[in-house]
């Protein structure tokens, strides 16, 4: 956004790198301590992450311009010695200052949780600076750059395979977050194997991945993944669209030299809905470019097929979760590309046991046959040692729905060549009059029409029936529509490829749905205020005003009945 690059050789890294371990060392941090990291996607970020690793500290990062309140609680949990950040970040339109969210954020967490200093990297494009806080009686703020010209290189620590490389805090979405905990050994050995063999990179290749170092996507395929095999890595401190224009991703991968970009569907759809055509693609030279890989959430096959066929690369759906560290189930394109099914995220990878289990943890052999995904123990390098300070939590989450099984929470079916199809969280299979539907089936079948960017279908109260289909759908841009005809279609649409037991007639047009910072659906939050329950807006949500303008939309408050917004808007 500011029409910056800026290029570190892997010395320079490793010199930068050791300064900022001794700059954290000489402040007392040492083996087992926390480092929370609170950075926007700049060098410093990676600089801070690795600097722990070299001297066995355990950096916990937080996504930049998290909200106070929940900033607080990672801190309460983590008790760090030191937090590292930056004045602020940038977001289209507008800068965001980190230091007052963080300053607000300590005061809540109170005096009980262990910071003893922050370390501040200045940026031109945000005000504020360590100077603002230099009165702070208990709490030493210092400056970045003169910590780290002061500093004496720290050399390599080792630590035992199992040390702990990092705590990363899970969306927390629903109830209060969960610190994962990741080993160093294993996790190092998993990336290094998924970057040459799911991925094809190797010394040499560039990887954008254009995700953020708050999520394990940047964790894992962002920092340590590229640089354990040698490749160059790519940070963007920007969006798909808007930043300046839907030619973004395009654009950085030309410039970068690009082999595989690793993004989320979200960020396809966005592109989709703003360049149906893909003329800002051909605008640029990605011709680098070999493969596409999506994850994070559920890639329907109509946004796959499309941007298959107009990108001229393989679009590669892949699953795994926070918690796994990598992929649990993909297409091993560095080894064999298999047959991409549009919908599948292929096949498990060395070491996930994938079984289908009924709700009595029996399994189901049936091909096709939808049930609760679980991971036969013992989970492979790279997943989770546990919960951060909470081990009967880490059970109770994981391990005591299914006896010998981890529990994704994800639902989903095999087919007879043994592709799983992912189709939603547990939670997002509805019940209609006793037919149990996935949401994820409704919702490919709705973005097959040709005006539809992207939808989201929940299962809202329905006094007759106990649950009733209801679906969300923004139009792409430049699409103008007869919006009672659309939704007419819609349902009909449904009808023609599920049946009457969907008894789907719910169609509802809205500007934009309400996400997370990592284009997570907020089905939940939508769920809660369709059916006139009370609700919090999530500290990971993108954009707040997407929520109300929700909520606005429906003609619906925490006490108004779900039908009545749900027949306004709908006009029947």
């Amino acid at each position: 956004m500011t029409g910056t690059r800026v290029s570190l050789t892997y010395g320079e890294l490793r010199d930068r790198v050791a300064r900022f371990a001794g700059a954290l060392r000489d402040r007392g941090v040492g083996v087992g301590d926390r480092v929370l990291v609170y950075l926007p996607m700049i060098p410093e970020a990676v600089v801070a992450m690795l600097a722990c690793a070299r001297i066995g500290a355990i950096h916990s990062v937080v996504f930049g311009g998290f909200a106070s309140s929940e900033l607080a609680v990672r801190i309460a949990d983590a008790k760090p010695k030191a937090v590292v950040t930056a004045s602020g970040g940038l977001e289209p339109g507008r800068a965001v200052e980190y230091l007052p969210l963080l300053r607000r954020a300590l005061d809540i967490a109170g005096a009980g949780c262990g910071v003893e200093c922050v370390v501040v990297a200045d940026r031109a494009a945000v005000p504020g600076s360590a100077s603002d806080y230099a009165d702070d009686p208990e709490i030493a703020w210092l400056d970045w750059a003169l910590v780290e010209s002061a500093a004496t290189p720290a050399e390599p620590l080792a630590v035992p395979s199992d040390h702990p490389l990092y705590v990363l805090y899970t969306s927390g979405t629903t109830g209060s977050p969960k610190g994962v905990v990741r080993d160093s050994g294993g996790y190092a050995v998993a990336l290094s194997w998924a970057m040459r063999s799911i991925y094809g990179i190797g010394p040499g290749d560039t990887m954008f991945t254009a995700s953020d170092v708050g999520w394990v996507v940047g964790h894992s395929f962002i920092v340590y993944g590229p640089l354990l095999v040698g490749a160059t890595t790519v940070l963007y401190e920007g969006k798909p669209v808007g930043t300046p224009d839907p030619g973004a991703f395009w654009r950085v991968a030309s410039a970068a030299g690009a082999k595989v970009l690793f993004t989320a569907p979200t960020a396809l759809r966005a592109i989709r809905r703003e360049d149906p055509a893909l003329e800002r693609f051909a605008e640029h030279d990605p011709s680098s470019l070999r493969a596409v890989f999506l994850a994070g959430e559920r890639l329907d096959p109509e946004t796959q097929r499309w941007a298959g066929d107009r990108l001229g690369v393989p679009v590669i759906d892949h699953w795994w979760q926070t918690e796994t560290g990598w992929a649990i189930c993909a297409n091993p394109l560095g080894i064999e590309r298999l047959p991409v099914k549009a919908g599948s995220t292929a096949v498990p990878m060395p070491g996930y046991d994938v079984r289908i289990l009924d709700a009595a943890g029996r399994e189901i052999d049936e091909p096709g046959r939808e049930g609760n995904i679980a991971l036969r123990l013992p989970l492979p390098p790279g997943a989770l040692l546990g919960i951060w300070g909470s081990p009967q939590r880490f059970a109770d989450s994981y391990l005591s729905a299914f006896p010998g099984y981890y529990a994704t929470g994800d639902a989903g079916h095999v087919d007879e060549d043994g592709y799983l199809f992912v189709m939603g969280r547990t939670d997002d299979v509805i019940n209609v009059a006793g037919h149990r539907l996935s949401t994820g089936s409704l919702e490919e079948v709705l973005t097959l029409h040709a005006a539809v960017a992207e939808c989201a279908v929940i299962g809202v109260h329905d006094d007759l029936k106990g649950q009733r289909a209801a679906g969300f759908v923004t139009l792409k841009h430049g699409d103008a529509v007869d919006r009672q005809a659309l939704a007419a279609e819609l349902v009909a649409l449904v009808r023609e490829h599920i049946g009457p037991v969907a008894a789907f007639r719910d169609v509802t047009i809205v500007d934009r749905l309400p996400k997370t910072r990592s284009g997570k659906i907020l089905r939940k939050t939508m769920r809660q205020i369709v059916d006139g329950e009370p609700y919090a807006v999530p500290a990971t949500i993108e954009d707040p005003s997407v929520v109300d303008a929700f909520a606005e939309a429906l003609g619906a408050t925490v006490s108004a009945p779900a039908t009545s917004a749900l027949t306004a808007i709908s006009g029947r």
